[in-house]
């Protein structure tokens, strides 16, 4: 999320630290954890926020409400420009796209790249709320697929367009993918080569 929206506990690498006291010498590494489309919870701007069909379809196949208030949580398509910029500020080295299955059927895909502010066109996440609130997304469309990949245990079993969204995330993000969830059992987890 986006201050002042957002939780009070650091969700960044640095908060590793302080929120589970295991030291810095012991984290080799950093992966970046990420939904297949963006959701964000309550208050703030969401600049690729879908309040039509898609984002219900989205919300009903990723099972988005609150688990304790049953609250529906806000979906969109995956925001290229904040998802890199939380990779940057982690100092990711990987990311786990979570959540692929639930892209599932859409004709169409669609990835933020950049935003439109005031006219400009920029890939920088913007440092303050009030242009965030003016963010315009800029897209980059895909084919959807309507296979159920649920089943797939390796890379080569998505589908084409499925492997070429997971190009073009990883892409945009900066970071390569190194787990793929499609769907909810451990089982369910592509480990990318």
């Amino acid at each position: 999320g986006s201050f002042p929206y957002v939780t009070s506990s650091n969700s960044s690498g640095c908060g590793i630290h302080s929120g589970s006291g295991v030291p810095e010498r012991y984290i080799d590494r950093m992966i970046g954890v990420v939904k297949a489309y963006t959701t964000r919870v309550g208050g703030g701007p969401c600049p690729t926020e879908l309040v039509d069909e898609i984002g219900q379809h989205i919300r009903d196949e990723g099972h988005e409400y609150g688990t304790v208030t049953g609250r529906p949580r806000r979906c969109g398509w995956l925001d290229a420009v904040a998802t890199g910029y939380s990779a940057r500020v982690s100092g990711v080295d990987c990311i786990a796209v979570m959540l692929l299955d639930v892209l599932s059927k859409l004709d169409e895909l669609k990835i933020c790249e950049a935003y439109e502010i005031e006219g400009s066109r920029t890939t920088d996440f913007p440092g303050h709320e009030i242009d965030l609130a003016q963010a315009r997304p800029i897209y980059r469309t895909l084919p959807g697929w309507k296979q159920d990949i649920t089943g797939a245990r390796t890379l080569a079993d998505l589908p084409a367009a499925a492997r070429n969204y997971l190009d073009q995330l990883a892409d945009l993000v900066g970071a390569p993918i190194k787990y793929v969830s499609v769907g909810p059992d451990r089982e369910q987890t592509i480990l990318c080569d």
